[in-house]
């Protein structure tokens, strides 16, 4: 048996709609700049016959599930949500074709990318990643995993999100730019994707800033909600 210095990571997962047994969360993945709205009001328009999708990544250890009261985040003063659809792996697959997308996804989830908006622009601007802004502990929210069964590769469906009730985010998934079998088959050239990796699909436009007691809700059709309370900082 091997003797450790000390605990070694615990496996973060989430629920699975319809049974007791959790998925496991490998890796998340996260797309840039998915919704062409979103782009423009992040001050970076989208071409998409000259550009390709980006990604930046959020550790696993950075997950949260729905309805967490989380502490505001230290180190900023603009902390902002963005609403998404998370496309849940469950198989592996290395190049692939975008028609391999139905046999690579397990299920969806509503999904948090809680954002420190200040850190992530001062690196932006000054060509430096954006770990501060995105990788930081209790940034990625997810609802429970809805399996995929009927519902195939999404193609559309409302998406939407409110704080204290107003609604901020409104769109549909038509909308994505880059859709999910072209995400999986793009990614998928720069890595091997496994089983309990999670994909944040990107954010519409309507992005903003919470504080302290506020109450976020957010609705996919056909998905389900994902909720999130802003706690006292720590």
């Amino acid at each position: 048996m091997t003797h450790y210095l000390f605990p070694p990571t615990p496996v973060f997962s989430l629920p699975v709609q319809g049974t007791d047994a959790r998925f496991a969360v490998n890796r998340i993945f996260c797309v840039g700049r998915n919704y062409h709205a979103h782009a423009v009001e992040m001050g970076r328009p989208v071409d998409k016959s000259t550009m390709k999708p980006f990604y930046f990544n959020k550790s696993a250890s950075t997950l949260v599930e729905s309805g967490a009261t989380v502490p505001y985040p230290c180190g900023t003063s603009n902390y902002h949500f963005e609403m998404e659809l998370v496309v849940a792996l469950g198989a592996s697959g290395f190049r692939l074709q975008e028609a391999d997308a139905a046999r690579m996804i397990y299920g969806y989830a509503a999904g948090l990318d809680m954002t420190r908006r200040d850190l992530q622009l001062v690196a932006r601007d000054q060509g430096r990643p954006w770990d501060l802004g995105k990788d930081f502990e209790k940034s990625a929210v997810c609802s429970t995993i809805v399996p995929r069964g009927n519902l195939g590769v999404l193609q559309a469906g409302a998406i939407a999100l409110q704080v204290n009730g107003v609604p901020k985010q409104t769109a549909d998934l038509s909308q994505l730019i880059w859709n999910i079998p072209e995400l999986l088959a793009d990614l998928s050239q720069y890595y091997h994707l496994q089983a309990g990796d999670l994909i944040y699909t990107g954010t519409p436009e309507g992005v903003g800033a919470v504080v302290t007691g506020d109450r976020i809700t957010g609705q996919i059709a056909q998905v389900g909600e994902v909720q999130l309370t802003i706690g006292t900082p720590e």
